[in-house]
């Protein structure tokens, strides 16, 4: 079956989905006019001010510890000022995306495991953003959305392709070798990060978080130069061997040949980035919240 094929199948199953969820108006005005480089803070915090509870979440995550900021931000238009404009983008999409899933008829345990999981992709690719500076510039508010955003097609198998997603897990729990999205494209024909690409490509994200999205277990067979699917599939490698539990760790995979090459990493560096995550991750309470799942 060629790319082509898979691709159409793809979006013939996800065009298919009644009530699939889509980012809120907000979200696509910033969209248009973040790249505009005469819009102002104050342009974008009107935006965000026609949505009352969208300004409430930006502020919140504004002033967790995500940020961790000396003073506490009062205002839509200062946090703009503060953060930036790129940051306010992503934290929208992130507050969104939590947003649009919570409250799912779906195992809680699994949305509160992919959560988690999604979560430390995200504070992971955060870090190596800024650890992989030598391998090109990539903003690390983008790379946060980027691993929130990784495995997204997971959670769209699990609420709403459930037939599928029953024979999925009939055949993880007989083949405990190979990869996921292997399992997945043997049952399916495709797999979770082809749904998640199509997904991205309707709801009109970045190229550079649908490459995230698409090719986060296949960095090197992204066509495009962007630094995110190899910075997303370090993240996820390293969040899985840091926080999944022994029983889970054949889910872990491998890092394919030649990433850390590219990143200009080494193993030493992995290890120092499974410390900091640790610590890291103990900021991630805020956006637990807004899944729903935190006190």
């Amino acid at each position: 079956m060629t790319t082509a094929t898979i691709d159409n199948k793809v979006k013939q199953v996800v065009s298919n989905i009644r009530n699939l969820p889509t980012p809120p108006i907000v979200f696509h005005q910033i969209q248009k006019v973040i790249n505009d480089p005469k819009v102002s803070a104050g342009q974008i915090a009107k935006i965000l001010q026609e949505d009352p509870a969208m300004s409430v979440k930006v502020l919140k995550l504004t002033n967790s510890a995500f940020y961790g900021l000396q003073r506490e931000i009062e205002s839509v238009k200062q946090a703009v000022i503060i953060v930036g404009l790129e940051a306010i983008k992503n934290l929208v999409l992130s507050a969104s995306v939590l947003d649009m899933f919570k409250g799912k008829d779906v195992d809680q345990d699994f949305q509160e495991t992919f959560w988690r999981h999604s979560l430390a992709v995200g504070f992971g690719a955060r870090l190596l953003a800024r650890m992989a500076r030598a391998r090109g510039m990539l903003d690390p508010d983008t790379a946060f959305s980027g691993g929130l955003l990784h495995d997204i097609g997971k959670i769209i198998l699990c609420c709403f392709l459930l037939k599928e997603h029953a024979q999925f897990r009939e055949e993880r729990q007989a083949d405990r070798e190979s990869p996921t999205f292997l399992v997945e494209e043997r049952v399916l024909g495709y797999n979770h990060a082809q749904i998640g690409a199509i997904l991205a490509e309707q709801w009109k994200l970045p190229s550079r978080l649908r490459d995230a999205i698409a090719f986060h277990h296949r960095p090197l067979s992204c066509q495009s130069e962007e630094i995110i699917p190899y910075i997303i599939h370090v993240a996820d490698f390293v969040a899985k061997k840091t926080f999944y539990e022994q029983d889970d760790q054949y889910l872990t995979g491998n890092l394919e040949d030649g990433v850390l090459e590219f990143l200009q990493l080494t193993e030493a560096d992995l290890e120092s980035l499974a410390e900091t995550l640790r610590q890291e991750y103990l900021k991630a309470e805020t956006f637990m919240q807004m899944a729903g799942l935190a006190a």
